[in-house]
């Protein structure tokens, strides 16, 4: 699952990629809770274990992908 997010101050997005196995629902809820201002920091594991931490007091927008991510070669 690909995500990107847009930091306040910042001009650049982040972009992770999530494991396979990421429970898309679980982020979403994670999200919006973040941007509702119920957790201080969303929290993030890539597809490599890297935990990424963004406050939530900075997060401008957040943009998760189709599920299946994107198709490589031909249909």
């Amino acid at each position: 699952m690909d995500i990107r997010i847009g930091v306040t101050d910042n001009p650049r997005e982040l972009a992770l990629k999530l494991a396979a196995d990421s429970d898309r629902a679980s982020v979403k809820a994670d999200v919006e809770a973040a941007l509702a201002g119920q957790k201080e920091v969303l929290w993030l594991i890539d597809d490599k274990g890297r935990e990424v931490a963004i406050a939530s007091a900075r997060l401008a927008f957040v943009e998760i992908g189709p599920e299946g991510g994107n198709p490589i070669g031909f249909g």
